[in-house]
């Protein structure tokens, strides 16, 4: 009880805060916070990227030189499967064709009612170092990853969807540093994506490029990951044991083991040069879908922690809760924005709160825009050395401040609302949209 009244509270804080400024300053003020905050977080993300390449990256081998791990430790490579009967065959290739030679691989077929059983079972008989899990009925991602870790032999565990498909070195780069760095307890990896047939397809390639990358580069600059990549990460098992492996009841099991492993004081790391090609939705409703799931993981793993979150040894974590609050009151903000600007067309609204336009002033579109521009560019001259060709994505990008921006503002808008009020369940999956016609990786 106290827990949902806490996050009614949280919810009408994020609501009302800016509905209480809109009401005593002028509607251009909220306009200003609107249209300048996707600006401040630009800047933050490009100086804490350009801070990575600089401090870090740019002395880095490329990722096509294999690694050298001191003492060739076991490697247990987990790949949860769910109906990926089109999918599996390539993605165990993948894991089993890892240039590191020790490695074992574990795929767990969470009860899909498909043909992978068939599939990793006919693989298994090929391949010694596959072993396969069958569960009887779908019991979710988390649960399939809890089956593999425990029945690995490693204490070093890459955790890959049942669609993706690892660069050779990935593995490798995913655990170097676990082994030098004992305060390690996951890291996470570099998705790119191979679905581009569409519009929607293209804009991603330039948003995993252009903004993922640099959250993942600036958030390590500054200490701790909103989240590992569900698709492709690495973890320590002891670390897992201690924070109990993954939640069975939160919706992106990604975002609270990275939370979860952080508040225990273990470090997450990101790595770029582990390199993992991802399928991703080609189709508005399956990018809606993805989307609103990622943007409700977020709010439950929030309002999870948000009552032990205030102690002095959790300091490191505060940093996301002001990125969280200040996006979440961004999304509220423009909504409201929106609903003054309507709500002027039909009746006249005191000054206080009447907005006049959605269309930012021209120097404010200007800047925007320019910054967008460095953004990309700072980008694409960072991420040339893993990906060729992006570029020629270059033309599709200036579609990024409407899919990006936009879908988030509405994903926000409806997932917060639903989780603050809702009952957490068991979370099961479902087989999503994995585009029209994937390319191979290069």
């Amino acid at each position: 009880m106290i827990d949902r009244l806490l996050a009614l509270f949280v919810l009408a804080v994020v609501v009302g805060g800016p509905l209480g400024f809109a009401l005593v300053t002028a509607g251009d003020v909220l306009l200003n916070f609107v249209f300048f905050y996707p600006l401040f977080m630009s800047g933050i993300w490009m100086t804490g990227g350009l801070y990575f390449w600089w401090h870090w990256e740019r002395h880095w081998p490329s990722h096509e030189i294999a690694p050298e791990l001191p003492g060739t430790p076991l490697i247990s490579i987990i790949v949860p499967c769910f109906n990926e009967g089109a999918n599996a065959e390539e993605t165990i290739l993948a894991a089993l064709g890892q240039a590191y030679p020790a490695i074992e691989v574990i795929a767990v077929n969470d009860g899909s009612s498909d043909d992978t059983g068939a599939v990793l079972d006919a693989l298994a008989a090929r391949h010694d170092r596959l072993r396969v899990i069958h569960l009887a009925h779908n019991q979710g991602k988390a649960m399939a990853l809890r089956m593999g870790a425990l029945a690995a032999r490693s204490d070093y565990l890459v955790c890959i969807d049942g669609d993706a498909l690892l660069h050779p070195n990935a593995a490798a780069y995913l655990v170097a540093p676990m082994l030098t760095l004992p305060r390690v307890g996951a890291v996470t990896g570099n998705p790119r994506i191979r679905t581009r047939s569409t519009l929607l397809g293209r804009v991603q390639v330039g948003e995993f490029s252009s903004i993922i990358g640099l959250i993942k580069r600036s958030q390590r600059v500054y200490g701790r990951i909103f989240t590992v990549s569900g698709v492709v990460a690495a973890f320590r098992r002891s670390a897992l044991h201690r924070v109990g492996y993954w939640s069975l009841d939160m919706v992106t099991e990604d975002i609270d083991i990275s939370w979860k492993l952080q508040r225990d004081h273990w470090a997450v790391f990101y790595e770029p040069r582990a390199l993992c090609w991802i399928l991703m939705p080609e189709t508005l409703a399956g990018l809606w879908k993805q989307r609103l799931r990622w943007a409700k993981g977020g709010a439950e793993v929030f309002l999870k922690n948000l009552p032990t979150i205030w102690g002095w040894r959790q300091r490191r974590m505060w940093p996301l809760v002001v990125e969280f609050c200040l996006s979440s009151g961004w999304a509220f903000a423009y909504g409201l924005s929106i609903l003054f600007w309507a709500a002027g067309l039909f009746v006249t609204l005191p000054p206080g709160i009447h907005v006049e336009t959605l269309v930012p002033p021209e120097f404010t579109g200007m800047v925007l825009a320019l910054t967008c521009i460095v953004q990309f560019t700072l980008a694409i001259l960072i991420e040339r050395r893993y990906e060729t060709g992006l570029l020629r994505a270059l033309g599709w990008i200036v579609w990024y401040p409407l899919a990006y921006w936009m879908l988030s503002l509405f994903t926000t808008l409806v997932a917060l609302p639903k989780v603050a009020i809702g009952r957490r369940r068991r979370a099961r999956w479902t087989s999503p949209d994995r585009g029209l016609r994937p390319l191979p990786p290069p």
